[in-house]
């Protein structure tokens, strides 16, 4: 099945690249835009938001993040009334994403959720386990998910510096975003690869493979959206070759191709539906115990600075 946005929609961004990737989507879809961050620096003027105060703590960690969120869940709550369609834009990798996306999912998954997650670098070893959870929860609670891999797009270009692989992901997200209303996007999870910029068209395809195949087995990928970019200034030879080649990997089938010639630069953007485990259900080690075996699966691990005096015991 096919995920169908309706309007109006609502897109919500978390954190700091959340805002600001919201800011772009709510440009190009013309839809209403709202940011939530601990962190007041991430917020515009011209867009609604909600702080959620962590009271003063310098470096909050994501469990006080997540406590503090839910004490302005009604005002959030107020705030997506009306919508049919929620878009959520959030980067695991930072406090702020991994914390406030399990609890922003929550509320809107009867709202026709649509979720883009940052996943990170293998480096960031202290925050694989916090995006792990919260990428589960957020795939229960959305009909759609897109996850973006910053660590294995940098497996395909170790030469990239990391302000790179962010620009590139940042890059690839808005091409499917502004796809949204013409383009089908699989009721499952989707995994979204690309390649680095100035790169022939063919080695774009083949490190979008790449990519892919980093994150999942062949045999689990169901459905793939190329996007060519640039696709008007793509001599047509070149775009039967890569045609060739996707369906030759995967399912002619299930290969379709979206010409996007709205930017000057030529590459390719992937996304596939993915059926089955993702290298990220190893982020989380007790991942493979069912939900309902699982005593405290309702509310997501937080905490909140309760203030108690409490004396020191010898």
């Amino acid at each position: 099945m096919s995920f169908q946005v309706k309007e109006p929609i609502l897109v919500i961004g978390l954190g700091g690249v959340g805002s600001k990737l919201a800011i772009k989507a709510k440009n190009s879809l013309n839809s209403d835009c709202l940011l939530i961050s601990n962190d007041e620096k991430d917020f515009s003027s011209e867009n609604q938001s909600i702080h959620v105060s962590t009271n003063g703590v310098v470096n909050p960690s994501v469990q006080l993040i997540r406590g503090s969120t839910y004490n302005v869940s009604e005002k959030i709550k107020s705030k997506i009334e009306g919508y049919s369609t929620v878009i959520l834009m959030s980067n695991l990798a930072g406090k702020a994403g991994s914390a406030i996306a399990p609890v922003v999912s929550e509320m809107c998954k009867d709202k026709g959720l649509v979720s883009f997650a940052i996943m990170p670098f293998k480096y960031e070893k202290d925050r694989i386990f916090n995006s792990g959870i919260s990428l589960k929860r957020i795939r229960e609670n959305s009909e759609c998910t897109v996850v973006l891999d910053n660590d294995s797009l940098l497996e395909s270009n170790p030469d990239l510096s990391p302000k790179t692989c962010y620009e590139i992901a940042n890059s690839a997200i808005m091409h499917v975003v502004e796809s949204l209303g013409t383009s089908e996007i699989s009721n499952e999870t989707n995994i979204l690869t690309t390649s680095k910029d100035g790169q022939h068209i063919e080695d774009s395809l083949r490190d979008s493979l790449k990519m892919l195949y980093g994150n999942a087995p062949p045999n689990s990928v169901k459905r793939s959206m190329l996007y060519v970019v640039g696709g008007s200034n793509i001599p047509v030879g070149i775009i039967n070759s890569i045609t060739n080649i996707s369906s030759g990997i995967l399912n002619d089938s299930n290969s379709q191709i979206d010409m996007n010639s709205t930017s000057d630069e030529s590459k390719v953007v992937m996304l596939s539906s993915i059926q089955g485990m993702t290298k990220f259900d190893n982020y989380d080690p007790l991942g493979m115990i069912p939900q309902e075996d699982t005593l405290d699966w309702s509310t997501p691990d937080c905490s909140i600075d309760c203030k108690l005096d409490l004396y020191q015991l010898e």
